[in-house]
């Protein structure tokens, strides 16, 4: 098993999301320096830390495990649509929809 790789996976996610370690931690309920040890490589997890990282990250357990590209994209965007406040979802649409015309021209 590729733990760097899978250390890797869950620290990009991680920032990709705006999460600290330390709240990544708290929310998967293990210390700071254990979640560090994941991120860099140098120690494995539970499956149960496993379907918590799963959870918290949005992300499929085959792509921590193994780097399949299935759906870590539309997970991030849903993501930060849930953090978007519902009185602005219409200004987020308007923003998505005028990016992708001009991207498309």
């Amino acid at each position: 098993m590729d733990l760097t790789g899978i250390g890797k996976r869950i620290r990009a996610q991680r920032e990709r999301l705006g999460m600290t370690r330390e709240e990544f931690a708290e929310k998967l309920d293990i210390t700071p320096k254990f979640c560090s040890d994941i991120e860099l490589g140098v120690k494995g997890m539970s499956v149960n830390t496993l379907c918590n990282i799963s959870n918290v990250l949005l992300l499929s357990t085959d792509y921590i495990l193994f780097g399949t590209e299935t759906d870590s994209v539309e997970n991030t965007i849903s993501v930060l649509l849930r953090e978007c406040p519902p009185s602005k979802l219409d200004n987020l649409e308007n923003i998505i929809k005028a990016y992708l015309s001009a991207i498309n021209s």
